[in-house]
């Protein structure tokens, strides 16, 4: 009989049971990437590289000293300022801007997968006011989507890897299709979501499972925060987005994969 993973709470209880159970993944065969006992120092993030925060310290050494940078953070940055706005449709449709990070402080030679979730900011339901161009809470949130993850499709790969260049989600892509079976993530319309990106360390012991909650770390960048939405309503967010995506220029009137 295997040992059940000891999850722990909060966060640490939704990675490991998308790591332990619910669909099945590529590299859930086994608990191939499933951590070992918490080694090392606590982990202070360097300048501009966000770290986890409170309880770093009890992670395994092979992911304690991860650091992510957002890219394209003044971008972002602009976006969250207008209040950003991401489309989700019934056949899914990619995030502009593309989450993407610059990785440091992985091992080298130890394997990683990373992955991301997206989690609700609020218990609410909003619609946009045009003749105030701000949001208002129309209600409560409707019953929560199934929550899913993304890996990252080169996973798993050497901390080498990953930190030579910069990590791409560009195949992520975001539904309201309830009934979704291509495996993205799912969402509900005129609601608000946090991105939250994950290093998982691969333990090759047999026992592993048994120290999966110190076995990741996890990164949350404030400023990708968005409303997931039907049709742009801000229509300053429908100028940015053409402005400053190069898929989007001339509005792209023949792509099947608009912005």
């Amino acid at each position: 009989m295997g040992i059940k993973p000891h999850c722990g709470g909060g966060q640490d209880t939704l990675i490991c049971h998308h790591l332990h159970g619910g669909r099945p993944t590529p590299f859930q065969s086994s608990a191939a990437f499933l951590g070992g006992p918490g080694e090392g120092s606590p982990c202070t993030p360097g300048l501009g590289w966000a770290g986890e925060g409170p309880g770093a310290s009890g992670k395994n050494r092979h992911v304690c000293h991860a650091m992510a940078r957002l890219e394209m953070g003044s971008l972002w940055e602009e976006f969250n300022r207008l209040g950003t706005e991401m489309i989700v449709t019934k056949a899914g449709r990619r995030m502009f801007p593309t989450f993407q990070v610059k990785l440091s402080g992985l091992d080298p030679l130890a394997d990683y997968v990373l992955l991301m979730d997206f989690i609700p900011l609020d218990d609410k339901r909003y619609r946009y006011a045009f003749h105030s161009s701000s949001w208002l809470v129309a209600g409560r949130a409707e019953p929560a989507a199934p929550g899913r993850v993304h890996f990252h499709p080169d996973s798993p790969a050497k901390g080498a890897q990953w930190m030579r260049q910069i990590v791409s989600f560009d195949k992520l892509k975001l539904t309201n299709n309830l009934l979704d079976d291509n495996g993205h993530i799912i969402l509900n319309s005129m609601h608000r979501y946090q991105p939250r990106f994950h290093v998982v360390f691969v333990d090759p012991r047999h026992d592993s499972e048994r120290f999966a909650h110190q076995n990741f770390k996890s990164f949350s960048f404030p400023e990708t925060q968005f409303m997931a939405v039907t049709a742009y309503q801000n229509h300053r967010i429908t100028q940015l987005k053409i402005a400053s995506n190069p898929f989007a220029k001339g509005f792209r009137d023949s792509d099947p994969e608009p912005w």
